[in-house]
């Protein structure tokens, strides 16, 4: 599915500044549930916390009566626990769904009770309810192209699988490759599957580089930082390197010497945006045009650069102190906070 309109905007008029002010906002809160079918790595937890923080704070405050209701990662727990919701009668459900297409019977009754459903991150694809997420085709093809462009289109590169049966995974590998194509000087010589933790993108690159006397660049799925200790442990030149934006990354980034890095964003405030798209439907009345929703996230580098492929995409020069933290957790995903209320890192951590 082509993600298509930049969220919020959809909605110029109806912007958090004004949100009270309509003649449909209630004096009450809001009721809002999320649904979240996995809670069991350092995203789906930083997830949850920063929804909580920004409606305890902000132009939220006070607005929304959020309850998270965590299940197993199984679609029929993730099923049984909407019907409960439902009998609550809530005013809106954001949803982190254990399928794309499974719950969909179970949405549309939410959405013909009159209930506002956005889903986020792992979307659905029932036509009533909206899909906000980050934007899967800008990302893997801004990243292939800093690389490119910083080995001059030329040379030789290794790309990351992912995991094995994850459709992400999947586009990601596809999005690199199709920009890839087009600098016929730059070849692949390796893949590995990173499954996106520190262990497996370490050895896979370690792998690699034992079978490949050169390499000038690397593009992982996963923390970059694993590829990084691999070419120092190989006692390899530090090559260009494409990842996500963990701390762990951004600062092992920023404190190797001659490091290039570029680290992709899929911030896990994306639940702070559906609350607050949630609130604008329910204030107003009045719909985005698309069901895609994109929540666009800064890429955060070592060395920014203009896309000529989407020259929107917006860059931060990794700063350590300023959007990488020695004081947080590793797993802390960047950038922290969306621009319409202000989330610490501590916060997002849960370590204030």
């Amino acid at each position: 599915m082509k993600l298509k309109a930049l969220v919020l905007a959809a909605l110029a008029a109806t912007t958090l500044a004004g949100v009270g002010g309509s003649a449909l906002a209630k004096s009450e809160p809001y009721v809002i549930y999320l649904s979240n079918n996995f809670v069991g790595n350092d995203w789906r937890q930083q997830m949850e916390r920063v929804a909580e923080i920004s409606v305890a704070k902000g132009p939220l405050k006070g607005r929304v009566d959020l309850r998270i209701e965590n299940v197993e990662n199984a679609v029929q727990a993730q099923i049984n626990s909407l019907n409960n919701i439902m009998r609550q009668k809530p005013d809106a459900i954001l949803i982190d769904a254990a399928s794309d297409t499974a719950l969909n019977p179970t949405i549309k009754k939410a959405c013909d009770a009159g209930i506002v459903v956005i889903s986020f991150d792992q979307v659905v694809t029932a036509p009533c309810a909206y899909a906000l997420g980050s934007d899967w085709d800008m990302i893997p093809a801004v990243m292939a192209e800093w690389l490119a462009k910083q080995i001059d289109g030329k040379g030789k590169v290794i790309v990351d699988r992912g995991l094995a049966g994850a459709p992400i995974s999947a586009q990601l590998q596809g999005g690199y490759e199709k920009v890839l194509a087009n600098y016929p000087d730059i070849e692949v010589v390796g893949y590995y599957n990173g499954e996106y933790a520190l262990g497996p993108e370490q050895s896979g690159v370690a792998a690699l580089l034992a079978a490949n006397p050169q390499v000038d660049g690397i593009l992982t799925q996963g923390y970059g930082s694993g590829a990084i200790q691999a070419l120092k442990d190989a006692g390899r030149p530090i090559v260009p390197v494409v990842g996500f934006s963990y701390n762990v990354a951004a600062l092992t980034c920023a404190q190797t010497e001659g490091a290039r890095c570029i680290l992709g964003s899929n911030p896990a405030y994306l639940s702070s945006e559906a609350i607050k798209l949630a609130v604008e439907i329910l204030d107003t009345g009045k719909r985005p045009e698309e069901r895609s929703v994109v929540v666009k996230g800064d890429f955060v580098t070592t060395h920014p650069f203009k896309s000529e492929l989407y020259p929107s995409a917006t860059m931060l020069k990794i700063a350590v102190g300023e959007n990488a933290f020695p004081d947080q957790p590793p797993g802390l995903t960047l950038p922290i906070t969306p621009d319409w209320v202000d989330i610490t890192a501590a916060e997002a951590a849960g370590s204030n």
